[in-house]
């Protein structure tokens, strides 16, 4: 018989696997497919001296940017880190370490953490601050830097839609960073928009397989957030002078 996965609610998600000093992978790009439930339930229990890898840290009010307000990150290793006031703010006054990749590398050493594939070569990066420190080595002429595999100790995922037994599907570009992470921890949990039964997704469908998924929660409800929203008049609209 197969393990309950399910559990009630973020909180008791989160029992028994956080602890100081925790490395903590998250979903999400942005604002889209942010584990939204989980990441403030994470704040909640205190945790402290995280190591967290993340495209970004969220933003003002929202996300990743809760655990960094109440000082329990001190390190990031991300891809974006603009258009954060208090991630920037933390960093240049030394109080925040920060690893910077470039996002397909970024992408490429979590997906290489699930995969045990501990280094790869690539070109991005060559010649820059992303390269100081790390071997390269020649092929066919190019030089190319090597970039070492990310792991954690969880992964905190968010998904459209899973089953009794883990198997998630994410909806469109909320997929993003979700799938590599759910491979690359020891721990890996997952909240949902919706649970079903088993057999009522789609085989083909399914972009997480269950064997990678240790718990799932079912979320009460989720924003939806849009970071920035531009509109464009309409020629129809200025020539009427509707916006004069």
């Amino acid at each position: 018989m197969s393990r309950n996965k399910v559990y009630p609610d973020a909180r008791s998600a989160l029992e028994g696997v956080v602890f100081d000093g925790m490395t903590i992978m998250s979903g999400g790009f942005g604002l889209s497919g942010n584990p939204e439930h989980l990441i403030p339930a994470l704040k909640d229990t205190g945790v402290k001296h995280l190591t967290v890898i993340s495209n970004n840290c969220g933003a003002d009010g929202f996300g990743l940017w809760v655990l960094l307000n109440a000082g329990q990150i001190d390190k990031m290793i991300s891809s974006y880190v603009g258009e954060n006031k208090l991630f920037a703010d933390l960093y240049l006054s030394g109080k925040l370490e920060l690893e910077l990749n470039p996002q397909g590398t970024l992408a490429e050493r979590i997906r290489a953490g699930g995969a045990g594939i501990p280094a790869f070569y690539t070109k991005t990066g060559v010649g820059t601050v992303v390269a100081e420190g790390k071997p390269t080595e020649v092929f066919d002429g190019e030089t190319y830097v090597r970039e070492t595999w990310l792991k954690a100790d969880v992964a905190i995922v968010k998904a459209w839609k899973g089953d009794r037994e883990g198997n998630l599907v994410y909806r469109k570009t909320a997929r993003n960073f979700n799938p590599n992470m759910a491979t690359a921890a020891k721990v890996t949990i997952a909240e949902v928009e919706e649970i079903v039964e088993p057999g009522t997704l789609d085989p083909d469908g399914i972009h997480t397989p269950g064997i990678y998924v240790d718990r799932i929660i079912q979320g009460p409800g989720y924003e939806k957030k849009i970071e920035q929203r531009t509109v464009r008049v309409r020629p129809a609209a200025m020539a009427s002078g509707e916006n004069n």
